[in-house]
């Protein structure tokens, strides 16, 4: 019997929010596990869509819709996040966390309604479950959200609508349906919030470290759209287009979004960074040791492709080679978690502006560096970078760096943190740059028992758990901030669900499986 690996991808997600609900019932508990199975019934209707060629977008092929996973992240990172704000006794961060799974239903709703919407002939059933789950969500809404919330959430609505309608439209085959409800949905609830605290600046707290990432964020998304409009009228190749590049984008940052910057951290930011980042001098070192390892990784990128040049033309760099980033990623993350977490905060920010300024630079060949980096980077394409974007690079910083920017820092007590908690920040560490790692590697070279239905290989799923948990065991030993309160086999199981999503998913797991372990870790 032949295993359909999109119904084990949507078992193992359905895995995990039981298991979330094990740890967290409350009155939006029904309405997750309802919006899985309408979900799952929407993915396989949009799954047939896209084989038969009749999405009104492209979407990245070679890959299923994507639907259950993407949906379920939203809501169950809220639900994750008020557990660990209710015990705290944080009422406002509680209260956020109820918006933002309340707006993660919302926004799977509203895909599976348009897929429905476009799916020839109209599937009654589907239709049903989906009202169903559609009417649970609304009414929870309405039981536990008051009128500013719910405005809230709509405002977050409307962006998501009118950013979908550029992106996909401007960047076909970049995304599966569920990639750009993750994506979109992110960036949409990330400008919503940055609008309302730009209104409203006396209720403006916190950490100055906690508004880089939405400031760059919003600013990345308004150069992108900017351009993308204009060059749809002009030729982006040219020195006199490129000078007009470069210009703008000094502009938005010296003149937009550095004093934007300055309202939330009340100082001139380029001020506050030179103090913060000499604080002391293991900041310096680990400045000086991060500027060596990023010469080290452009050394890999040159050095592959002067072997291209000398060799065969159809050269690609080979799975072990490509993982090589992710090693030098490890190494720069782990000191960074052990030592100074604000300095890695702020530094993966900077990181993710320089890596959406360079990819515009590749996308719209601005002069002089456009074209170079065309060349050295179709070196690394994989089967996922199907559409205009290179997007695998920024991809890996994200896994890495999301369990960092989504930290609960206000809800977490001080000191030694309990349980599984204190992994959390090392989410994106284990998934992506242990577990993945170790997993493509090992059964690229040593798997000979395949998955059904799938090209991994159960060797390659079980040497990874395994190394994940020894990474467990080293970060004990050296980050003393972590006490593991008897909870191994959360931990143990955890790691092995998200293996087993990596092992079946399609979708982009540098971006899915450390969000699905910083929840079941969270708890």
């Amino acid at each position: 019997m032949q295993i359909n690996p999109v119904h084990v991808e949507s078992t193992v997600v359905l895995a995990v929010v039981l298991c979330v609900h094990m740890a967290v019932w409350n009155q939006h508990s029904w309405c997750s596990i309802a919006l899985v199975i309408q979900a799952f019934y929407v993915q396989h209707k949009w799954d047939r869509l896209l084989r038969s060629g009749g999405a009104v977008f492209q979407f990245r092929p070679a890959a299923n819709s994507g639907i259950v996973p993407a949906s379920m992240v939203m809501p169950l990172l809220g639900l994750a996040l008020k557990e660990k704000c209710s015990a705290s006794g944080n009422v406002y961060f509680e209260r956020f966390s109820m918006v933002i799974t309340i707006t993660g239903m919302m926004l799977a709703l509203f895909l599976s309604l348009i897929a429905l919407g476009i799916t020839r002939p109209v599937p009654t059933n589907t239709c049903v479950i989906a009202g169903m789950a559609g009417s649970a969500i609304l009414y929870t809404t309405k039981q536990t959200l008051t009128v500013s919330e719910v405005i809230e959430v709509l405002e977050v609505l409307l962006i998501f609508v009118y950013l979908s309608l550029i992106v996909l439209y401007l960047l076909p085959r970049c995304f599966t349906p569920g990639e750009a409800l993750l994506i979109v949905g992110g960036i949409s609830f990330i400008v919503n919030q940055l609008i309302k605290r730009s209104l409203n600046l006396a209720e403006v707290k916190g950490d100055p470290v906690n508004y880089f990432l939405p400031v760059i964020v919003v600013g990345s998304l308004l150069l992108g759209v900017f351009f993308a409009l204009l060059f749809c009228f002009m030729e982006s190749e040219t020195w006199v287009s490129s000078l007009f590049f470069h210009m703008m984008t000094a502009v938005l940052g010296l003149g937009i979004l550095m004093p934007w910057l300055s309202l939330f951290i009340g100082r001139h930011p380029i001020m506050w960074l030179l103090d913060f980042l000499t604080l002391n001098d293991r900041r310096l070192c680990l400045l000086g040791y991060w500027v060596f390892l990023a010469v080290v990784a452009t050394c890999v990128v040159l050095h592959q492709n002067y072997q291209r040049q000398s060799g065969s033309k159809k050269h690609q760099a080979s799975t072990i080679v490509r993982k090589y980033f992710h090693l030098i990623v490890v190494a720069t993350y782990v000191p960074g978690l052990i030592y100074d977490r604000q300095l890695l905060h702020v530094a993966s920010v900077g990181c993710l502006a320089v890596f959406l300024f360079l990819e515009y630079v590749r996308y719209f060949r601005i002069r002089p560096l456009g074209q170079l980096l065309r060349q050295l980077l179709t070196l690394f394409l994989d089967e996922r970078d199907s559409g205009p974007l290179i997007l695998t690079h920024i991809y890996l910083l994200l896994g890495m760096s999301l369990p960092i920017w989504l930290f609960p820092g206000p809800c977490a007590p001080k000191g030694i943190l309990p349980g599984a908690g204190g992994l959390v920040p090392y989410a994106g560490v284990l998934a992506v740059g242990v577990g993945d790692t170790v997993a493509s590697v090992f059964g690229s070279t040593m798997g000979e028992i395949r998955w059904p239905g799938t090209k991994k290989t159960m060797e390659g799923t079980a040497t990874s758990v395994f190394a994940q948990i020894i990474a467990v065991a080293m970060f004990l030993i050296f980050d003393g901030s972590i006490n593991l309160n008897s909870t191994y086999s959360w931990i143990v199981g955890s790691i092995t669900l998200v293996a087993m999503l990596e092992a079946y998913t399609s979708q982009i797991d540098n971006l899915f499986l450390p969000l699905y372990l910083f929840i079941l870790l969270l708890l």
